[in-house]
């Protein structure tokens, strides 16, 4: 079986901003793809699992997403970098009228649904793997799944008594995690 990395998108990978779609406003945090590489160097899957929640408020489409994350995956290969697979959650309960998506599910983290599906279908030993985010939902969904949760504080400020159920330790970043990862 599969050891994994996954690992939250806004903030944690790119920086942060509101509802990123367009190929214009990614940018990676620094120093990330070269984590990345180290990761997949070291024998670990690369997973992405984001929720994006802009597809059920009618902000942007699927398919504006799929482009976002062509673009991902073209930048990633400069560093030789190759992601195993790319999960999204396009729901939330608050979504606009009438769209599909507007509704509760079970692979919007903090839920497990994301991880649980990759493992299934790239053969990952979730008790061998990590996730890594900078949410709370991030850490719990993790945590639900069966993997060692990490959190990183490069985008969302999360209070360290709020993560102390879910993760032995916090990382200014990406490269950080992925240092005590390696240890």
């Amino acid at each position: 079986m599969n050891r994994a990395v996954f690992l939250d998108r806004d903030g944690t990978i790119n920086v942060e901003k509101n509802y990123i779609w367009r190929c214009e406003d990614f940018e990676f945090l620094t120093g990330v793809p070269q984590a990345l590489a180290r990761l997949q160097r070291a024998g670990f899957l690369l997973i992405i699992v984001t929720n994006q929640s802009g597809i059920a408020r009618g902000y942007y489409t699927q398919a504006d997403v799929d482009r976002l994350h062509d673009y991902m995956k073209q930048q990633l290969a400069f560093f030789n970098v190759t992601l195993s697979g790319i999960y999204i959650c396009p729901h939330h309960p608050d979504g606009a009228d009438g769209n599909p998506y507007a509704m509760e599910c079970s692979c919007r983290k903090g839920q497990p649904g994301m991880l649980l599906q990759a493992a299934e279908d790239l053969n990952v030993d979730l008790s061998r793997s990590y996730m890594v985010g900078d949410k709370l939902s991030d850490l719990e969904a993790g945590s639900r799944a069966g993997c060692s949760p990490l959190l990183v504080t490069s985008g969302h400020h999360v209070e360290p008594a709020d993560v102390s159920d879910y993760c032995p330790a916090i990382f200014a970043r990406l490269g950080d995690a992925v240092e005590y990862i390696l240890q």
